[in-house]
């Protein structure tokens, strides 16, 4: 088994899903593996990685309100506001999403199926520089 890392940097545009499946697509060919999985891993606390429909975008904008009506802003609740109102929600919304996709893959290919696509969820309304970490394992 061969291991092959790549820090992938991703300019978010504010709250919303970013979609970085040809950028994973890309480090995958570089890697130079044939069969093996993919994990992509997010060092960050206020957005969270998503695999979802990537052909009819309305599935993403119902996503993306119903997660906005389940943890709101301005929650008279929440203390920890130091960097605004979007703050507290965007660390709810990642721990209850998730920060690492595994992937598996053969013949070089991401083995998604026909409809999937691999998103950034940034939970922030501001954009942000997101770092993100891939490991692709195999052979």
């Amino acid at each position: 088994m061969a291991v092959f890392q790549h820090n992938l940097m991703v300019q978010s545009r504010g709250a919303d899903l970013h979609e970085i499946t040809r950028e994973l697509d890309d480090i995958l060919l570089s890697s130079g593996q044939v069969t093996g999985v993919l994990t992509v891993f997010c060092q960050h606390t206020s957005c969270s990685l998503v695999i979802m429909e990537n052909a009819d975008p309305s599935a993403r904008r119902d996503l993306v309100a119903w997660l906005q009506r389940l943890v709101p802003e301005n929650d008279p609740e929440f203390t920890h506001t130091a960097e605004g109102s979007d703050d507290m929600p965007s660390h709810i919304k990642m721990a209850l999403t998730r920060t690492s996709e595994s992937i598996p893959f053969a013949a070089g290919r991401l083995l998604l199926g026909t409809w999937q696509g691999v998103y950034l969820w940034e939970h922030r309304r501001s954009a942000h520089r997101r770092r993100l970490v891939v490991t692709v394992v195999g052979e």
